[in-house]
């Protein structure tokens, strides 16, 4: 009586795969290298609506360091894309939308429940002017991106090389801002036991002035240094970094009066980024002038 088949004995070939490396599967889709700064600018879009959500509670304090937290956020997130080669339409269109609700839509609300409600229905019209204006500004900015060579036409034509370090307007970041420095200005003064200058900023005109003349700032075509590519000379590098550590210093013993300052330094800065521009285009514009020569007389004498 025969018994049935044995057990197989692999051959060499079936000995050899036991031993080859198994390989990973390899899945379509972008590394996560580059899906960081479109988590920074999800961080710095809760960080604006968790801001309006204690406003509504009336935590000036946190909802004032919530939107600088997504400013600060704001200012990684864009040069993380560039580091890391991660930069494309989606998150250039994800971060404009972020910055219309952390610095159009979310500083208006937090001043309107902090003062403006006071002025009842004309309070308002600062505030929807200033996010009607933080939404144009964007959108210029947006329509100013070439998304590919084989669209000419696809916003205006490039900056000349003089205007690169330059915004057109205000940035978003920088109006909300400067918008909020009545809110930090109270607060420092309500820190030191100063309530009649801190009553004096909470006054609803400060507040509603400053949103229309920071809503027209973003929408103008007022040139502002964007700080890119922004070189120091070598005798003022020492200086700078005495001056940075001495506001590090003032930031974190009277932050609010730090965060008001750098506003107003801000505002001052505006005066000499528009004469830096115009010297630009005038020594530009000198470059590219024909150089007449005056000829002799018929002679040929001078």
């Amino acid at each position: 009586m025969s018994g049935g088949p044995g057990p197989r004995v692999p051959g060499l070939r079936g000995r050899l795969r036991r031993f080859r490396p198994r390989t990973r599967p390899r899945y379509k889709g972008p590394s996560f290298n580059r899906l960081v700064p479109n988590i920074l600018t999800m961080l710095g879009l809760c960080a604006g609506l968790t801001g309006i959500r204690v406003a509504l509670d009336e935590q000036w304090e946190k909802a004032a360091v919530l939107i600088v937290v997504a400013g600060a956020i704001d200012g990684l997130d864009g040069r993380l894309a560039r580091l890391l080669k991660g930069t494309s339409r989606f998150g250039a269109e994800f971060d404009s939308l972020s910055d219309f609700l952390c610095f159009g839509v979310a500083p208006a609300l937090i001043l309107y429940m902090w003062t403006l409600h006071d002025a009842r229905g004309i309070g308002f019209a600062p505030c929807l002017l200033f996010a009607v204006c933080s939404a144009l500004r964007l959108a210029r900015f947006n329509a100013s991106i070439v998304d590919a060579p084989s669209l000419p036409l696809t916003g205006p034509p490039p900056k000349p090389a003089y205007a690169q370090n330059f915004f057109t307007g205000v940035p978003a970041p920088a109006g909300a801002g400067l918008a909020l420095c009545p809110m930090f200005a109270a607060l420092a003064f309500a820190g030191w036991d100063m309530p009649g200058m801190a009553a004096a900023m909470r006054h609803p005109a400060v507040s509603g002035v400053l949103l229309v003349v920071v809503g027209a700032l973003m929408v103008s075509t007022l040139p502002t240094w964007s700080f890119k590519n922004f070189k120091v000379p070598a005798e003022l590098v020492l200086p700078l970094l005495l001056g940075i550590g001495a506001y590090v210093a003032v930031l974190l013993t009277e932050p609010w009066a730090a965060l008001a300052g750098a506003g107003f330094l801000y505002a001052g800065m505006l005066f000499f980024s528009v004469r830096s521009y115009t010297r630009l285009k005038r020594e530009a514009e000198a470059m590219l002038e024909p150089v007449v020569v005056s000829g002799g007389d018929k002679g040929g004498n001078p």
